[in-house]
């Protein structure tokens, strides 16, 4: 056993000297990708072997899906400048840019509804192809894990607003910014 940071408690050892949150936060996180990389390689295993469209081709709009591209990569980069204030003691600044983040995430979710529907409009459900099969299960388990980023952090920032939160609270900012990124 070693002791605490406060010097008064005896805390287990942890080789990686994180706290438990953030460990538990990388452990989620893993099972997180090899879920996401199994949907992706099932996409691609299945890639060009539906027998009747419509087909990706068909569908995919490029200018659109660099624009929600975009906006998620800014939701990301909000989110670094999130962190950075609360880390800073600086509340107003935490609060503006958690505010950009849900913003944009809400953004996202948008334009995948507006995507969805084009595309059912179109007539790709999930039952027609492989590729709507895949499809929807790759992109719609990303937007129901957009959806649970997006209430963390509205949590988080009526949070801000109903107890003082500062620099000590970072960790909590950084592992939704985890699961964010």
């Amino acid at each position: 056993e070693t002791l605490s940071h406060a010097g008064d408690k005896p805390a287990p050892y942890r080789s990686s000297n994180l706290p438990d949150v953030k460990l538990l936060m990388w452990v989620f996180l893993a099972s997180d990708c090899m879920m996401f990389g199994a949907m992706i390689g099932s996409y691609l295993v299945y890639k060009g072997r539906s027998l009747v469209g419509p087909y990706p081709l068909d569908l995919f709009d490029i200018p659109l899906t660099t624009i929600i591209s975009f906006v998620l990569l800014m939701s990301s980069f909000l989110m670094v400048l999130a962190l950075d204030a609360i880390r800073k003691d600086n509340m107003s600044q935490y609060r503006l840019w958690m505010l950009g983040v849900i913003v944009f995430g809400g953004i996202f979710l948008g334009f995948q509804v507006f995507e969805f529907a084009h595309f059912m409009e179109a007539g790709l459900y999930q039952r027609t192809n492989l590729f709507g099969s895949s499809f929807y299960m790759l992109t719609g388990t990303h937007g129901i894990h957009v959806a649970v980023g997006v209430l963390w952090l509205i949590g988080l920032l009526i949070a801000s607003y109903i107890r003082p939160q500062s620099s000590k609270d970072a960790v909590y900012v950084e592992i939704a910014g985890l699961y964010w990124h």
